[in-house]
């Protein structure tokens, strides 16, 4: 048998290394095509050395250009790749582009196509990522979903076949590395940082980078919380910031990308996490870390209705209320995205059936 597994963002890498690793342990011959979507050293290359993430089988160089330009590259680069390698399936996760890309490649050369975080629903067309990942769920053949709400999203959608409830993926990467994540994170010294409370921003979502009213009001409202801000700048949310000419605040530490187990470090310490991100936002959930984030909804239902997330949109007066008030009591559940073993039970699902 031979597995072909696609990734090319930071989140992508993070969620097929656990695959990878099972495969590894399986000794099943498997193909890893890098999209190159992401592709300087923060976002790329430090997870590949922090997590021991093979060096891809194939890299297809795609880089930064226009979204129908990247879809429409990776195609052309990934069909050629399937019609050389003929993998018995293709695993895929998310909603990236590259996701969408290299999947709709396999499609046209008659390879399966299994998706990982298959059925999550923000409900908002505006998102390109929504789009993405409905389009994919529409074609795969084999459909592995987190929780128990995505596959209700799935059958909702008329998608009953091949729909298999497995956890998630991130669950298992953070399960397997929670020793390493429990340390203290280096850029808390060099920030001088190890003795004060903090909180935790990220932001890279397209509506929040592009729009210059969102995304000063976000900065404003941290700007008024009375706690120091660690803020990991992806590439696009600083040109922006520099384009729009909006001053960074004097509470925020803005710094480069942080590595994976970095990130997850200052997550683990941090106060609250303020975020767009759907993978942060399940990553606060898994540490146990209140999670307040600045988009008007959520893929990951779970976490809001479990008392551990708040959407507050880009509103100041929400974002300083929920920084001051929000604080959930106890411990989330975390068997609502599984037990941990997700990668055995998606992989073992492709031997038995494909």
């Amino acid at each position: 048998m031979k597995v072909a597994i696609a990734a090319g963002t930071r989140p992508e890498f993070i969620q097929v290394e656990p695959i990878i690793r099972e495969l590894v342990g399986r000794n099943i011959e498997y193909i890893f095509i890098h999209s190159g979507q992401h592709y300087d050293y923060e976002m790329d290359k430090i997870f590949f050395e922090e997590m021991d993430v093979p060096d891809p089988t194939h890299y297809l160089g795609i880089g930064s250009k226009l979204p129908g330009e990247q879809i429409g590259e990776m195609i052309t680069k990934s069909e050629s790749i399937f019609r050389k390698e003929n993998p018995d399936i293709l695993l895929v996760t998310g909603d990236t582009n590259t996701a969408l890309g290299v999947a709709l490649a396999a499609n046209k050369s008659k390879i399966k196509v299994g998706h990982f975080e298959a059925g999550m629903r923000s409900y908002d067309r505006s998102m390109p990522e929504e789009i993405n990942r409905v389009i994919i769920d529409n074609f795969s053949d084999a459909l592995f979903s987190p929780t128990e709400r995505g596959i209700r999203n799935l059958h909702d959608n008329g998608i009953h076949d091949n729909v298999f409830l497995v956890g998630d993926v991130m669950l298992d990467s953070i399960t397997y590395y929670r020793k390493l994540i429990e340390n203290k994170a280096r850029t808390l010294e060099d920030l001088s940082l190890t003795q004060k409370p903090y909180l935790l921003l990220t932001l890279h979502r397209e509506a929040n980078t592009d729009n210059k009213d969102r995304l000063k009001n976000i900065l404003d409202a941290v700007s008024s919380v009375p706690y120091p801000v660690i803020f990991p700048i992806h590439p696009r949310t600083k040109q922006r910031i520099q384009s729009f000419n909006i001053s960074m605040p004097d509470n925020i530490h803005a710094i480069s990308p942080a590595g994976y187990f970095e990130f997850l470090r200052m997550i683990f310490h941090s106060e609250k996490l303020l975020t767009d991100s759907g993978g942060a936002q399940k990553q606060a959930f898994f540490l146990s870390k209140p999670c307040i984030t600045l988009r008007p909804n959520t893929e990951w239902v779970e976490t809001t209705e479990s008392g551990w997330n708040i959407l507050v949109d880009d509103n100041p007066e929400k974002i300083i209320e929920a920084v001051s008030s929000f604080n959930p009591q106890g411990s989330p559940d975390l068997s609502l995205f599984g037990n941990g073993e997700s990668s055995r039970k998606i992989i073992d699902t492709v031997v038995s059936k494909f």
